[in-house]
């Protein structure tokens, strides 16, 4: 069994509902679906039918002349019924699907069209076809899916079996447990995560309403958004992109219908104002201006998402290659730091789009940007050939290649695919790379000094992020390749102990057990990957 976990987030406590509810089919969601539906299924039915008609014409003459000399020997093998009883059961059409000359239109929504039949009942009481009620079963089940209040949630968007989902995880800090609560499939393999909490619906959102969302950006150009207090949902809350504009009009649909045909066979969309037609590699909520999301896209643009409305209020073209990473200010809520394939990095001020925005310039690739939260003039970015780069926004270089960095720090070997500072303890930082390693850093108050390096037996590391509230702090989600989830108690680290005891006046001291937490089932499966490496091997420096 293959798996990977691409990205991770921390859920902050007191957000998640007590008792998620679960998804009810009924008429008006039926009729949500529809509308969101609606413009997926016209476009693939264009291009099924345009399929069909290139198909057509790169017939040859030849060709037709040879599949017309096989339909003629085949009319000659075709099978005679020579006994009457088993004509009437017309075994030659035996396999033929009854429906399957009744078009889309007829059927309601074509695949979607059964829909009302898959309707999941609350209680087997709902149920017409469950003879046996069962009170307890619902008990047993609210028992179960409860949340408590000091449980944390963990976002995890991971492939398996090339199936790609959504996993929610809890974190039962004082319990040392870790579980999957449910999942939510995905239509293509997830990218990028942003918890939101704020509700979020394509026929307009609740401006002042708190909510437990999570925005997905996957392979394909359109964004999700899923209601995570909602079980088994079948289809999102609401669509950014152009699967989510069904409401745009129908005259808007022509026309792109009508430049779909005109564009030639392999040949990609180009970069517009409304919606992305590439990857989404990156997604950033705005904590100061809730309603607002921003996105980065393989198409090599920035779009900003009114939430209330779910439309793209504004596109930027920063960048000429990919755009990988993103990362409002923690003060200036205007102010967006991106980076780029290009290696480049841009702090701009999302209302002045005309503006010339500052830009700084690395040595490679960039795979992370990120502000320092407990000083909001500076930032931090990773690179793909492991560097960690310091930067001060206030002394932006004349061109990309005049850049100076307050520090560089070679932290790894090979990519710094991932990068998160504490926010609760000044100077805590932890790197994980593809060379299978989680590293820790003091980074105050004479610059970047490892304190311990770990390999969590995760497999290439693609997720390492602190929990977000106070309480725990100290606690480390790591994910990667091998697809398992390690939540790390980095205060039961003698090292970290050491280094951290007076920024935290609370930190016991003296000698703890390392505390590793991952889930159950997953405990005893490893990537063959991992051979040869020792879980748990670390190297301190005081």
């Amino acid at each position: 069994m293959s798996s990977m976990i691409t990205a991770a987030q921390w859920v902050p406590r007191g957000f998640a509902a007590p008792f998620p509810k679960k998804y009810t089919l009924d008429e008006s969601e039926f009729e949500r679906i529809a509308e969101l539906a609606k413009l997926q299924l016209d476009d693939a039915e264009e291009d099924l039918k345009e399929a069909q008609e290139n198909g057509e014409e790169r017939i040859s003459k030849s060709t037709k002349e040879e599949s017309m000399e096989v339909e003629g020997e085949k009319e000659t093998t075709e099978i005679k019924y020579d006994d009457d009883d088993l004509k009437e059961y017309d075994l030659e059409h035996y396999d033929d699907d009854e429906d399957e000359d009744v078009p889309a239109a007829e059927t309601g929504m074509g695949f979607f069209g059964n829909l009302k039949s898959l309707a999941y009942h609350e209680s087997n009481k709902d149920d017409p076809y469950v003879t046996l009620k069962d009170e307890d079963d619902d008990d047993d089940e609210q028992a179960d899916l409860q949340i408590l209040a000091t449980d944390n949630l963990i976002l995890s968007a991971k492939i398996e079996d090339e199936l790609a989902h959504l996993e929610v995880y809890v974190f039962e800090d004082e319990g040392d447990n870790l579980y999957v609560h449910h999942d939510i499939m995905l239509p293509a393999i997830p990218l990028a995560l942003e918890w939101l909490d704020m509700p979020v619906s394509n026929s307009g959102a609740d401006k002042h309403g708190k909510g437990n969302f999570v925005a997905v950006g996957t392979m394909d150009p359109d964004i999700e958004i899923w209601d995570l207090d909602t079980i088994d949902c079948m289809y999102p809350n609401a669509i950014l992109g152009q699967g989510g504009n069904a409401e745009a009009g129908e005259e808007e649909e022509k026309k792109k219908k009508k430049k779909k045909k005109k564009s030639k066979k392999g040949k990609k969309a180009k970069a517009n104002d409304a919606y992305h037609v590439d990857a989404v590699l990156s997604l950033a909520a705005n904590r100061q201006h809730r309603n607002l999301l921003a996105s980065a896209s393989a198409d090599k643009t920035v779009k900003l998402w009114d939430l209330n409305t779910a439309q793209c209020a504004k596109s930027y073209s920063y960048h000429t290659d990919k755009v990988c990473s993103l990362a409002w200010h923690n003060t200036e809520a205007t102010v967006l730091l991106s980076g780029s394939y290009d290696r480049t990095v841009v702090a701009a001020d999302m209302r002045a789009p005309d503006a010339k925005a500052p830009r700084w310039g690395v040595e490679s690739d960039v795979e992370n940007v990120h502000w320092d939260p407990h000083d909001s003039n500076y930032f931090f970015v990773s690179t793909e050939n492991g560097c960690v780069h310091y930067h001060d926004v206030r002394n932006a270089p004349s061109t990309p290649t005049a850049t100076k960095s307050v520090w560089t720090l070679q932290a790894h070997d090979e990519s710094v695919s991932s990068l998160d500072v504490n926010r609760t303890i000044p100077g805590f930082m932890a790197t994980g790379s593809t060379d299978r390693n989680v590293k820790l850093w003091n980074i105050q108050p004479t610059g970047p000094s490892m304190v311990v390096s770990r390999n969590l037996d995760v497999g290439k590391v693609f997720a390492t992020t602190f929990a977000p509230d106070a309480e725990v702090g100290f606690r480390l989600a790591v994910a990667g390749s091998n697809g398992n989830m390690q939540v790390w108690d980095t205060s039961t680290n003698a090292a970290v102990r050491q280094v951290f005891a007076q920024k935290v006046p609370n930190l016991k001291t003296g000698v703890v057990e390392d505390r590793l937490i991952g889930v159950e089932d997953d405990e005893s499966s490893s990537s063959e990957e991992g051979d040869g490496e020792q879980d748990g091997e670390s190297m301190d420096e005081d």
